[in-house]
C-alpha cells in the first residue's frame, strides 16, 4: 500500500504576534513560523534594530538587504507600529485579538512604558501564551540587566569551559549567537507544552525564559564534576573540560586540514581497527605489538602512539581520514569551516539548504535541523520588508 504523503506543517493556522528584535525571540518566532505558524512580526516604523545589523547583500547597506535579519525573520510577515503611541498599543491589541501566541522580548523596565501588562493581558485574553525570552527573565534582581551573547556565555558558565589548553590565553567565546539560539531552542519547547496544556484547559498562560537559566542547565559535566567531586574542569583545546587534562584529540592532514581523533583507552576495538589500518599501509611503527592492547600500557605510552598517529595522518586529507576511519567503524571526524558547509554532500542529500524567491533572485536559507515524517516543513518565504503587511 502506498504510504500517504506527508501533512501539513502541524501549526498552520496558528497564529502569533511577535515583538521582539533580538536574536532570541527573533529566532523563537522563526521556529515556529517553520512550523507553518502565521508569524506577524510587529516592527517599529523605522523597522526593526536587527534590520541594520551586517552583514548586507548586495552591497546595500539599507533596512531591506540584512543578511542578520533575512535569516532570522523568514516565513514571517511584518508591520509597523509605535508602541510608544495609543494608537499603536491599539494595533497590537487588535492583532492579539485571535492570536494563539505572543512572543515578546522586552525587559520588566521597558514592559510599563510600552503599557505591556501581562496579567492584564492574560485576563483579556484568556486563552493568549504570552513566550517572553529576555536575558535574565521576568523576575529576580537581574531582570533588567542588560546582556549580549558573549555576556550570556560569561554568566552562565560557557565561557569559562571554552578555550585552549594554554590557560594564559583567555576563554573563547564560540560564535554564531549560541546563547540566544540555545534561548530560542528552549522557547519553542516551552511554547509547545503551553500549547499542549491549552489543549487540556483551554487556557493560555505566561511562558517565561530566562537565556541565563538556559545556559546554566547546558554546561555539559561541570556541575556533575563540582556536585559530586567539588572538582571545577578546565578548558581544553577542543575537548572536553574535565578537572584533569586529556590526551590531544586533534591532529593535522596532508591538505593542512584538522580531524578530530579520540584514542579510547579502555575500548579495544575501535584501537585494534585503527592500529590494523596503519599496518595495512606499513605504518603502524611497532603499535600492533601485543603489549599495546594492555589499557594501562597505552595510558603509559600514549605520547608514542599520538607522534605515530600524527604521521600517519599526515600521509592522508582529512577527507581520506574522515570516510577510512567511518569505513571502519572508528569514530573520526573532519574539522570543517562554515564556508565549507554550503558544499557538503550530505547536507545536500538531506535536502537541508533551502531556497526563497527574493526580488533580487534566488536565496538560499539553512533549512530545519529536524525532517518530520508525517507532515512537512512549511515552504521557505523570504523575510518580509518593512511594513509589507500593513493593513
Amino acid at each position: 500500500m502506498a504510504q500517504a504523503g506527508p501533512s501539513a506543517p502541524p501549526f498552520r493556522g496558528l497564529k502569533v504576534i511577535e515583538l521582539s528584535q533580538d536574536p532570541g525571540g527573533e529566532m523563537a518566532g522563526r521556529y515556529l513560523a517553520d512550523l507553518g505558524a502565521e508569524v506577524i512580526k510587529v516592527e517599529p516604523p523605522e523597522g526593526a534594530g536587527s534590520r541594520r545589523v551586517g552583514p548586507f547583500a548586495y552591497g546595500r547597506t539599507d533596512a531591506e538587504h540584512s543578511l542578520n535579519f533575512w535569516f532570522y525573520n523568514a516565513n514571517k510577515k511584518s508591520v509597523t507600529a509605535d508602541l510608544a503611541t495609543p494608537a499603536g498599543m491599539a494595533q497590537v491589541r487588535s492583532l492579539l485579538s485571535d492570536a494563539a501566541v505572543l512572543v515578546v522580548s522586552y525587559q520588566p523596565k521597558h514592559l510599563g512604558p510600552l503599557g505591556l501588562d501581562y496579567d492584564e493581558l492574560q485576563r483579556a485574553f484568556p486563552k493568549l501564551i504570552i513566550l517572553s525570552v529576555t536575558p535574565y527573565g521576568l523576575t529576580g534582581p537581574w531582570a533588567d540587566y542588560l546582556s549580549t551573547d558573549l555576556i550570556a556565555f560569561a554568566g552562565g558558565g560557557q565561557l569559562h569551559i571554552s578555550g585552549y589548553d594554554d590557560h594564559s590565553i583567555p576563554p573563547m567565546r564560540p560564535g554564531g549567537n549560541q546563547a540566544y539560539h540555545t534561548a530560542a531552542t528552549f522557547a519553542l519547547a516551552g511554547a509547545e507544552v503551553a500549547l499542549l496544556q491549552r489543549q487540556a484547559d483551554g487556557l493560555g498562560q505566561l511562558v517565561d525564559v530566562s537565556m541565563h537559566d538556559c545556559l546554566a542547565v547546558t554546561v555539559e559535566m561541570a556541575f556533575a564534576y563540582w556536585e559530586y567531586q567539588q572538582a571545577p574542569v578546565r578548558r581544553q583545546t577542543c575537548r572536553h573540560a574535565q578537572p584533569m587534562i586529556t590526551h590531544c584529540a586533534l591532529f593535522e592532514c596532508a591538505d593542512g586540514r584538522y580531524i578530530y581523533s579520540v584514542v579510547r583507552l579502555a575500548d579495544q576495538k575501535p584501537f585494534k581497527a585503527l592500529i590494523s589500518w596503519m599496518a595495512e599501509e606499513g605504518m603502524a611503527a611497532g603499535l600492533d605489538d601485543e603489549k599495546y592492547l594492555n589499557p594501562q600500557y597505552r595510558q603509559e605510552h600514549f605520547y608514542e602512539i599520538q607522534t605515530v598517529l600524527e604521521c600517519f595522518y599526515l600521509t592522508k586529507t582529512a577527507d581520506e581520514v574522515f570516510k577510512g576511519g567511518q569505513d571502519r567503524l572508528i569514530p573520526i571526524g573532519a574539522l570543517y569551516g562554515p564556508e565549507d558547509l554550503p558544499a557538503d554532500e550530505h547536507l545536500a542529500a538531506r535536502g537541508f539548504w533551502k531556497t526563497a524567491e527574493g526580488e533580487e533572485g534566488p536565496i538560499t536559507y539553512p533549512g530545519a535541523p529536524y525532517v518530520f515524517s508525517a507532515f512537512a516543513m512549511a515552504k521557505r518565504v523570504r523575510a518580509p520588508r518593512l511594513g509589507e503587511h500593513n493593513p
